[in-house]
């Protein structure tokens, strides 16, 4: 294999750094979407890599040889198969594979658990009010979009401030935050080393929304007490579900209580820099998923050949 087959393995290692460069400087929704794409691309190229190494090690089977009618030995002239390393590719890709299954599994099973607990209650404009004291506020797309509050929630906070933490959840909704909630999960299941860069991401969601509900209330301080209030009364909704109440709160109060910089200059360089990683990580798995298909068509034209010479010997190329 060509030494950059490694690059899509070794990049997410920049994933902290690069969370904490990038997230600052880009205007919240440029963030959401390059980070979302940054996770997606990098778990993809990493799973990619790992399968092209342990189809590498599966080449050298006699029966799949024989399937592909191609030579194990010629394949291993033209480029040795480090087969200790395909093995362990193929091992790690599968346990990434189960927590894959196991993060999908479970997220819809809190769906369905979710939209049959919010059935039981009538919606009054989209919006369910639940009965209890514990503070809870949160938004869940199933059913066309519902967003749920508690009595406690409602009580916590002045009407200004119930209007703003309401446009936070429409907007979650509107925007289709839970759509890049779940890629960025499932993609920090198919490779854990890009938490950081999905917890990032999801920052980025919430920053989002705040600013839309600011836009859409027309007063910044107000949006931000409503955030601030309703992670002091409550706690981060657990499962998948978007809240008012994620991420780092004061980091998210202290941006919607300062002007929106223009940093153009530094928002293009951290575009730049995602793009980048993002894109050079694609094209090294590309690389070595050509080089893979070249060698093996090789490998097929040295057991012709071979067969041609000597027709009558056919198993021994094979074996």
């Amino acid at each position: 294999m060509d030494p950059d087959f490694w690059v899509p393995l070794l990049l997410p290692f920049a994933a902290w750094p690069l969370a904490r460069i990038v997230a600052p400087r880009l205007p919240p929704r440029a963030a959401s979407w390059l980070l979302t794409t940054g996770c997606l691309v990098l778990a993809a190229a990493g799973t990619a890599a790992l399968a092209l190494q342990a189809f590498a090690g599966l080449t050298l089977v006699p029966a799949i040889a024989q399937a592909g009618h191609w030579s194990p030995q010629a394949l291993n002239t033209v480029e040795p198969v480090n087969v200790p390393l395909a093995i362990g590719c193929g091992l790690l890709l599968s346990a990434l594979g189960v927590a894959f299954t196991r993060t999908a599994v479970r997220y819809a099973r809190w769906s369905r658990a979710l939209t049959r607990q919010l059935d039981e209650h009538d919606p009054a404009a989209g919006i369910i009010i639940l009965r209890g004291q514990e503070p809870v506020a949160f938004s869940a797309p199933g059913r066309g979009g519902r967003i749920a509050i508690s009595s406690g929630m409602l009580d916590a906070l002045g009407p200004p401030e119930r209007d703003a933490l309401l446009a936070h959840e429409r907007a979650h909704l509107r925007l289709r935050h839970h759509r890049f909630l779940i890629t960025i999960t499932l993609a920090a299941a198919l490779n854990p080393l890009l938490r950081p860069l999905c917890s990032a991401a999801r920052f980025a969601l919430e920053r989002w929304a705040d600013e839309a509900a600011a836009q859409d209330v027309g007063d910044r301080t107000v949006v931000a007490k409503a955030v601030a209030k309703a992670a002091l009364a409550g706690r981060a909704q657990p499962g998948f579900a978007l809240a008012a109440t994620g991420g780092p709160v004061p980091r998210r109060v202290s941006a919607l209580l300062t002007a929106p910089a223009r940093r153009l200059p530094a928002a293009l360089l951290s575009a730049a820099l995602v793009l980048g990683i993002t894109g050079w990580s694609a094209q090294t798995v590309l690389d070595s998923a050509t080089d893979l298909h070249q060698n093996l068509e090789s490998a097929q034209d040295f057991a012709t050949d071979a067969r041609g010479l000597l027709p009558d010997d056919h198993d021994a190329y094979d074996r």
